[in-house]
């Protein structure tokens, strides 16, 4: 059985999207990678439906943002869809999901940053980050336990007019550019996909590893750009 089928399994036993849930699936097809999976991509569509709500109103283009995130298999679209309109039902909750998946990945700061990466894309998917958002994924952090410099890299790829490419490496204009080189090397090496699949992450989750990879390459081309 796939992880999907776990997924699919899980979702059609609820009777409501709360993380008790979760703890089932867990309990149920064990700690395998398949488990692992399924486990983890429950968590995140749960999350990422109550972060859609956090200014209670669940927008087209919100939805249409979480589904464009992921390269979902067909068979797997009914209790994904499922999932994501039991959860977005109301912001309750969120806490559990998010500490559920912090347990998952709990040495892992990468696949966390970029679980936090998905949610600001959601949050801004209708133009606007809305107080309740903010508070959200304020809270989101907090309990992932990223530190500052993670945090800024996400909030200045979303948040950021400009997309400052001195934040979305998390380093400083007066770092040599030798030290700027060896962080952004660092960082193409944690979120390239082959990596992200190493950690256990679902192989549909990769085009946000591209998408971040994208992002880090071409702020360190326009650092170097601008050294030169």
């Amino acid at each position: 059985m796939g992880a999907w089928d776990f997924f699919a399994r899980a979702v059609q036993s609820m009777g409501a999207a709360g993380s008790e849930a979760f703890d089932r699936l867990r309990g149920a097809v064990g700690t395998g990678p398949q488990a692992r999976e399924a486990a983890f991509s429950m968590a995140v569509v749960a999350l990422a439906a109550k972060m859609a709500r956090a200014d209670g109103v669940v927008t087209m283009s919100e939805a249409t943002t979480f589904w464009s995130r992921f390269d979902v298999p067909p068979d797997a679209v009914k209790p994904i869809r499922r999932l994501f309109e039991l959860a977005q039902q109301d912001v309750a909750g969120f806490e559990a999901y998010a500490q559920k998946i912090a347990d998952l990945f709990p040495d892992d700061d990468a696949v966390r940053e970029d679980i936090l990466d998905i949610l600001f894309t959601i949050a801004a998917a209708d133009g606007v980050l809305h107080e309740a958002e903010d508070a959200f994924l304020t809270r989101v952090a907090e309990i992932f336990a990223l530190d500052g410099v993670r945090v800024n890299r996400v909030k200045a790829r979303h948040l950021s007019p400009d997309g400052d490419p001195y934040a979305l490496l998390g380093v400083s204009p007066n770092m040599p550019l030798d030290e700027i080189r060896r962080k952004w090397r660092e960082l193409v090496t944690e979120h390239h996909p082959d990596m992200l699949i190493a950690r256990g992450v679902p192989p549909e989750f990769v085009k946000i590893a591209n998408d971040r990879l994208a992002v880090i390459n071409a702020a360190y081309e326009a650092i170097v750009r601008h050294a030169e």
